[in-house]
């Protein structure tokens, strides 16, 4: 039976900060996308339980540079807050934790409902780790809320959206919740295609015109489902273009980013079963190593 997925919905924006400079950039485009949908925003820091546990060791508990950790953190928090409502006209809710980082920021986001989680993608601390590091994969196995993870420092609402499709049901929740995040962009709809079993086919001796034959097929089918993926989402015929190509998927991805100056990368869920982790894939870790604008990762799956 095929799954049927709701809507997506931002309702409450999260971003995670460690007071980085990749995190300004996240928190900025979370600012943004607040005021633009005019969505309620929230910006958590979290202190490493971990590394307090190690500071208490070496210098006892109750030691003064703890409370003045703490304080610290607050302050700056406080000042981002500050300067999001100044420069984005945007009342951003500070909210600070303690403990570990992957349990709070969850934690957080389920207390919050939080329709989209943000973070920067090279962070100082925790959010490296969080964006691309083994941390990611424990997170996205946890949560059901999509995660943009901002690389570039945003000058100006998403323009031109990639957005890779395999025509599972979760593709058409990538494509609406594309549409959710950069309302104003253009779509460039993306799939790629292969021969099944290629080089078995060509090691058994089959012809290359038979190849052929099928790669054609393979187009033909590609370029058929997307255009109906398309009107099943309600696309119009203006807001998106048919991008059709062969080989690898990751790969093709990464160039096509920057051949087609795209501004942000889509990620549905790339698999045909709801038990395949998201970002355990080689498509998503591609993308999001050697990338270099944003990416929009959709956790959804059916219950």
């Amino acid at each position: 039976m095929t799954p049927t997925l709701p809507p997506p919905s931002l309702g409450h924006v999260l971003a995670a900060t460690d007071f980085s400079a990749p995190a300004r950039h996240a928190a900025d485009r979370a600012a943004r996308l607040a005021h633009e949908t005019g969505t309620a925003l929230s910006l958590v820091h979290v202190l490493s339980g971990g590394a307090l546990h190690e500071l208490r060791q070496w210098l006892g508990a109750g030691h003064a540079s703890e409370q003045q950790l703490h304080d610290d953190a607050q302050q700056q928090l406080a000042a981002w807050v500050a300067e999001l409502r100044a420069s984005r006209h945007v009342s951003a809710r500070p909210v600070s934790a303690v403990g570990s980082v992957l349990k709070e920021i969850d934690r957080e986001a389920e207390a919050l409902d939080a329709g989209l989680l943000v973070l920067g993608a090279r962070g100082a601390g925790f959010l490296r780790r969080l964006a691309l590091g083994s941390t990611s994969e424990r997170l996205l196995r946890r949560t059901t809320r999509p995660l943009l993870v901002v690389r570039q420092r945003p000058h100006e609402p998403y323009r031109r959206v990639l957005v890779a499709l395999d025509f599972s049901p979760w593709s058409e929740h990538a494509i609406a919740l594309a549409r959710l995040v950069a309302p104003a962009a253009r779509l460039l709809l993306f799939h790629a295609y292969q021969v099944p079993f290629e080089e078995k086919l060509h090691f058994a001796g089959v012809d290359a015109a038979t190849i052929d034959h099928y790669r054609k097929r393979s187009c033909a089918d590609a370029t058929q489902r997307l255009h109906a993926q398309a009107a099943a989402s309600g696309l119009k015929p203006g807001d998106w273009d048919p991008c059709i190509v062969e080989g690898d998927a990751s790969r093709r991805i990464v160039e096509l980013e920057q051949e087609e100056d795209c501004d942000l990368v889509v990620l549905g869920k790339h698999g045909q079963s709801a038990a395949e982790d998201l970002l355990l894939g080689s498509v998503s870790k591609h993308v999001l190593a050697e990338g270099s604008t944003d990416v929009l990762v959709s956790t959804a799956h059916d219950a």
